[in-house]
């Protein structure tokens, strides 16, 4: 056969192969809007709704609500066939009809990263095996435009490396070497005020990969425990129902500890209700004794595996408590004094900062440790028994903690004092957190249960930050993007530099030992973004924003220009470059919006993930919309590629 004759053979091949797709659909001549969105997806080709309806409103010539298969295939096309992934074919494709096995293997070292020479061929063979819809071009090993639009839309182009949506990282290490995903007033779905307490804040963080739940206990009516806010109008939950829910979901999103961190105001009676309700309702899958005898080291996750912790205020020593194993506790109560820190979280949110930290770390007002009094607390020692790896303990300062806190004594620490710490005392803060598990929680004013940015904490190595996962925006789509990382089993390894008690890290200080690497991002275009809510057809006035987050010396944010009333196919074509100093901790967020010079921008979507969890080439950035909603088929198409 000629090339010409090839050619032609292919074209027709092309055709009977949709017809044979959709002919049935056409039997009665003409079909719906519905129809036609339904026989897209029957194509493999997702589609947006809003954006098939205007499509098809365009091409329905006749004005008739219904379309021939003609005009199908014309929406097909206009949906299917995006310019900019037809120019990356025909690069690679000899006659822009088909690519051989040879040129997809080249496409897949040169453009995609994806393999070595040696192997790149058994790789292409597989993909068109996988992704080539014409029977005639997958035995013939090539692949047509059909095949290479569904590969660019497969998971396989995503902008994840879908290698670390496994368990990858050594699980071996003491807890307290973890980033661990952590939430505060896990009860609460609205405010801290007035909003309702419902069992579905437990059930939702945990299918989300939450690994430290909070639970504030008080006494209640007819000798129950109840879950709420403890002083305001917040609605309450039964424990032992908070309980059942917790057992249920602990290990649905991952099979690794879960830590419940309770906030106990409870009377002794209570707290000896609370033993029981914990011993009955979780059973094997509570820890209540040492994995090992008497080791000074935290166990590690691996060791810990579908095994719930209580974390408490507890009476005495492992070993004291190890003395007790098999007695009867039944109304033990023990009394001890501690250190009642009063809450300074809202008097230094109103000093305000100097331009010059150097002139402050030498303040006697900045110096001042938080006011303390000592008061007594009363604990049912059925209760503080249950308490082994995470026993609750004031922070006092940073002396105090090396010389005489132990190793399963862990920290809360209000935001505000945190983030002084962390600017003036930086290094004791990174080495208390090599040693010792450091929970930070949001200060007593965000009543309306915003969130910080949690990056800040990790940067010092805090392993519990703790957010109100109710609430969305860009603190939770860092924590959700975070925690993508590791197969989203809640824990990830921390950084060597924030492991070793020896490091001189300081986050605000660029590395002198540092890899940092050099990130090139091209972003191409859009792909069926969501029209602008105040758009009565399908358009928007579409940008993008890529912001990294990291170290204060990585924070950078780049803005392509707009494109005006087009969210179906927008084209930017720009190119951004970021040098990143500390990659371990840099986080990259997508955000799509539409312009609005008047009332400000309004969000369209957004993605986020750890820089180094990227791939490299092209590939598609998938959007989700605020509350965390994947928007698909919405996704930005770009190319990335970075050198160390």
């Amino acid at each position: 056969m000629t090339f010409c004759e090839n050619f032609l053979n292919f074209l027709f091949l092309c055709f009977t192969w949709f017809l044979s797709m959709v002919r049935q659909e056409f039997r009665s001549g003409k079909i719906t809007l519905e129809k036609t969105h339904t026989l897209l997806e029957k194509l493999n080709i997702r589609c947006n709704y809003i954006h098939v309806k205007h499509i098809f409103k365009a091409t329905d010539r006749l004005k008739q609500g219904r379309i021939t298969i003609e005009e199908f295939r014309s929406i097909y096309r206009i949906i299917a066939y995006r310019e900019e992934i037809i120019e990356i074919f025909h690069t690679y494709s000899e006659n822009r009809k088909l690519i051989v096995e040879k040129n997809l293997a080249n496409f897949l070292t040169q453009e995609q990263y994806m393999c070595k020479n040696n192997m790149s061929e058994s790789i292409a063979s597989e993909i068109i095996k996988k992704y080539e819809p014409i029977e005639k071009a997958k035995q013939e090993s090539q692949m047509s435009v059909e095949g290479f639009i569904r590969y660019i839309y497969s998971s396989e182009c995503l902008l994840f490396n879908s290698e670390f949506e496994k368990v990858y990282q050594d699980m071996h290490h003491p807890l307290n070497d973890y980033f661990i995903s952590s939430s505060h007033n896990t009860y609460l779905i609205s405010d801290q005020l007035v909003g309702p307490s419902d069992i579905w804040g437990y059930v939702s963080a945990l299918v989300k990969g939450c690994r430290c739940l909070e639970i504030d206990c008080w006494d209640g009516s007819q000798n129950q425990p109840v879950v709420y806010h403890g002083y305001t109008f917040t609605s309450k939950l039964l424990f032992k129902t908070v309980i059942q829910a917790v057992h249920k979901y602990a290990f649905i999103a991952s099979d690794y500890p879960v830590v419940l961190s309770l906030e106990n105001h409870c009377s002794p009676a209570q707290q000896e209700v609370m033993a029981d309700n914990l011993q009955s309702i979780l059973g094997d899958t509570l820890l209540s004794d040492l994995l090992d005898d008497f080791s000074d080291k935290l166990p590690s996750p691996e060791a810990l595996k579908f095994k719930i912790l209580v974390r408490n205020k507890k009476i005495g020593s492992l070993l004291e408590t190890y003395a007790r194993k098999g007695s009867d506790k039944h109304g033990q109560v023990e009394e001890y004094e501690e250190y009642e820190e009063t809450d300074q979280d809202e008097e230094e949110d109103k000093v305000k900062e100097s331009p010059s930290l150097d002139n402050l770390k030498n303040s006697p007002e900045i110096q001042r440790l938080p006011v303390s009094k000592k008061k007594k607390v009363k604990v049912a020692v059925a209760l503080s028994d249950l308490v082994i790896y995470t026993k609750a303990e004031k922070f006092r300062n940073f002396q105090y903690s090396s010389q005489y806190q132990q190793f399963n004594e862990s920290n809360s620490i209000g935001e505000s004092t945190a983030r002084r710490l962390s600017k003036l005392r930086v290094h004791d803060f990174i080495r208390h957190t090599t040693k010792f598990i450091t929970r930070i929680y949001p200060k007593a004013t965000r009543a309306d249960s915003s969130n910080f940015n949690p990056q800040e904490f990790w940067n010092v190595g805090c392993q519990m930050v703790a957010l109100n996962f109710q609430t969305p925006g860009l603190p939770m789509d860092i924590q959700n993007g975070k925690f993508l990382d590791n197969g989203n089993s809640g824990y990830i390894l921390k950084p060597q530099f924030l492991r070793n008690i020896e490091t001189e890290f300081n986050p605000r200080k660029a590395p002198e030992d540092s890899n940092p690497i050099t990130l090139t991002i091209r972003v191409i275009s859009g792909i069926q973004l969501p029209p602008s809510y105040h758009s009565s057809s399908n358009k928007a006035d579409t940008l993008v924003i890529i912001e990294l987050f990291g170290i204060p010396i990585d924070q950078i944010k780049h803005q392509t220009r707009v494109i005006k009333k087009n969210a179906f196919s927008p084209r930017w074509n720009e190119t951004f470059t970021f040098i990143v100093r500390v990659p371990e901790l840099a986080m990259i967020r997508f955000s799509v919006e539409n312009q609005n010079v008047i009332t400000g921008n309004e969000f369209l979507g957004q993605y986020t993930l750890p820089v180094l969890c990227m791939n490299k080439g092209y590939r598609r950035v998938p959007l989700f919309s605020k509350t965390g909603e994947s928007l698909e088929p919405a996704s930005l198409f770009v190319y990335v590629w970075y050198t160390r």
